[in-house]
């Protein structure tokens, strides 16, 4: 459990990172989405043993429906909660193995890398476009 904690701290302050970078001023804003990027690497981790897709999967529209939420919460754009929430999740270690492996001319790795890459980041495409979809059928609802 405390390894948990840590964790989903280490990725709380990897996200804060981020949003000084992207120069996120707003303390609110920051805090959210510093929440969301750790509540996402914490539902990550509990569901990797599973299957690391499954976690990578559910971990991503866990934090897309809470940047659809906390927008709609604090009158900001999802993209902001959206972008650094999912920055921890991101393939890019699997992207630099990708090209080092082809680089290397080791075609078995950067042919099993590059399909683990493309399914990471597709994962994530697909859990984000289920939850904007989800969230804009439920307005159009509302509003007839």
């Amino acid at each position: 459990m405390t390894d948990l904690f840590r964790s989903g701290l280490y990725a709380f302050l990897a996200c804060l990172g981020f949003c000084i970078m992207y120069n996120i001023r707003e303390r609110k804003v920051r805090f959210a989405a510093c929440v969301g990027g750790a509540l996402m690497w914490v539902i990550y981790l509990l569901i990797e043993p599973y299957g690391a897709l499954y976690g990578v999967f559910f971990s991503s529209l866990a934090v897309a429906l809470y940047s659809e939420t906390m927008a709609r919460v604090l009158k900001k754009p999802a993209t902001v909660f959206l972008i650094v929430g999912i920055l921890p999740l991101v393939p890019g270690g699997g992207i630099y193995y990708t090209m080092y492996y082809c680089i290397q001319g080791n075609m078995q790795m950067f042919v099993e890398k590059l399909f683990s890459t493309v399914a990471t980041a597709g994962l994530i495409a697909v859990a984000v476009s289920f939850s904007t979809s989800a969230f804009r059928i439920s307005d159009k609802i509302k509003r007839k």
